[in-house]
């Protein structure tokens, strides 16, 4: 949510504490973050793009698709990769069922692994996906598999349920009392809704590959490719992985899952069109394309460096307690222990400067606030507050800090707030400072960079100048659609991540 919207929901109603709980356990939050000067930043192909594919739509799909375009970043702008969608796309319309659609496709400005269609034939797919694959044909079967629902009419009957079920939660909206109900039926149908059938996806695949190997390219990019949405899904997932992920977000990893079954379908599926190793993968013009691509945050939401957050725009940082993984959305920036007894969640809010920031813990803004436990304090020179909240299962540490005309709400639930986990949070809170012109300058984004493997060159040493803040190696190999024992020639080129 933007610093207004954080204000007026406040005004609405009080957060739940259980409520609240569950959110941050599952680091499903909302917040607030700003633009930036993109240009200053290095980043000018990113947000600030021009939407051509908006100009070119009626007025009704035109607004559904701003929605969906502001909700992932914003448009993304790369030529030559935007020139490789365009003419694969022109490949696949030529070698499908009905060559007479005509498809639209817009690049997001997301780390999100994603890709989605509209029944107008709007194709959506964000950077993250297009650095996750390692060939045009990898990328050929996520752009054909999203052709294929859109002439299966897939996207047009889900979208007839979504419709449905946003009549049927404003009824319940509009009967019962509780705001909260009706908002929680509308999010409920929409998350059932946002996957198609097992039934639609395994078509989707099968009418997807069949159009790639027609298309000319390797019918096989499509089992390769679920094969690293797998294991990135399992990387991201286990001990270490970003939280919030996996079962938890509507994403393209669990809205098409890629089991076991579903590759060994997939593989199937090919070895009707071609043997292995026929086709085109297109791999040098694919890793030319995306080359310098951004990878992760974006600047213009902030980034995030190991336990620590900066937001060059916003002019702040804040480091989280140790063993805390941190995600960086653009409403929010999300924290979970390995565990998942911890997690954290940082926001902002407009609060009156008139209104103490004491008074604002305990207005009621989330239950079970501990009036006795409200306390005024000062964080780096910024007027602040803190308070202890419980609920049944969880209990909360809350920060109330001022800074410009913005209150930032720096909320640790834990299980059981120990002594020792208390002093962790406050030394984290202490964190939170100005950043100064010169230090946000020196911040860049990431960007994958596409390399040449030297003489004497090994997955173990070409991991180790991934700029990443852990598992370097198995970062790796996902990125790279590698095996550990994988064994690289001289000159071959491969994906790593550099600042």
């Amino acid at each position: 949510m933007s610093a207004r919207e954080g204000e007026e929901e406040g005004g609405r109603r009080g957060l739940r504490a259980a409520s609240l709980a569950a959110t941050l356990a599952c680091a499903l939050f909302t917040a607030s973050c700003a633009s930036v000067d993109l240009d200053h930043y290095g980043l000018s192909e990113a947000s600030a793009a021009r939407d051509d594919v908006a100009s070119s739509l009626p007025p009704d799909q035109r607004k559904e698709h701003e929605r969906l375009v502001a909700a992932y970043g914003g448009v993304y702008h790369s030529p030559e990769l935007e020139a490789l969608i365009s003419h694969t796309v022109d490949r696949l319309v030529a070698a499908s069922e009905k060559p007479e659609l005509k498809y639209r496709v817009t690049l997001l400005n997301s780390p999100a692994i994603n890709a989605f269609a509209l029944p107008s034939g709007t194709l959506y797919v964000t950077r993250g996906l297009v650095a996750l694959a390692n060939d045009t044909s990898e990328l050929s079967s996520v752009l054909a598999h999203e052709m294929a629902h859109v002439i299966a009419r897939h996207a047009a009957i889900r979208e007839d349920q979504v419709r449905q079920a946003m009549i049927v939660s404003r009824v319940i909206s509009d009967v019962v009392s509780d705001p909260d109900l009706g908002a929680l039926a509308l999010a409920k149908s929409k998350i059932s809704l946002a996957s198609f059938s097992r039934g639609q996806e395994l078509e989707a695949d099968a009418v997807g590959v069949g159009i790639s190997a027609r298309a000319g390219y390797d019918a096989y990019g499509a089992s390769r490719f679920l094969t690293s949405m797998s294991r990135y899904a399992t990387l991201r997932s286990s001990p270490g992985g970003q939280p919030g992920n996996g079962k938890d977000q509507v994403d393209f990893i669990s809205s098409h899952p890629s089991t076991p079954e579903r590759i060994s379908i997939a593989v199937a599926n090919a070895s009707q069109y071609t043997a292995p190793g026929s086709g085109d993968r297109e791999k040098k013009e694919f890793l030319d394309a995306i080359d310098g691509l951004v990878y992760g945050d974006d600047p213009k939401e902030g980034f995030v460096r190991g336990r620590a957050f900066l937001h060059p725009n916003l002019g702040f940082t804040f480091t989280a307690p140790e063993g805390f993984t941190l995600e960086n959305t653009p409403q929010a920036v999300l924290g979970a222990t390995s565990s998942g007894r911890e997690a954290l969640r940082l926001d902002a809010v407009r609060v009156p400067a008139t209104t103490p920031l004491q008074s604002y813990l305990a207005s009621g803004w989330i239950d079970g606030v501990d009036q006795n436990s409200v306390e005024q304090l000062s964080l780096n020179g910024f007027p602040a507050a803190t308070a202890i909240a419980r609920g049944d299962q969880w209990s909360f540490r809350l920060y109330a800090i001022r800074f410009g005309s913005d209150v930032y709400r720096l909320v640790f639930a834990a299980r059981e707030i120990t002594p020792q986990l208390d002093q962790a949070f406050r030394v984290s809170a202490e964190t939170f400072r100005r950043v100064g012109a010169d230090e946000a300058k020196n911040v860049r984004p990431l960007r994958v960079s596409v390399v040449r493997v030297g003489l004497g060159d090994t997955v173990d040493r070409l991991a180790k100048r991934m700029v990443v803040p852990d598992r370097q190696l198995e970062r790796f190999l996902v990125l790279n659609g590698l095996e550990r024992d994988a064994k690289l020639k001289f000159g071959d080129r491969v994906k790593i991540v550099v600042e």
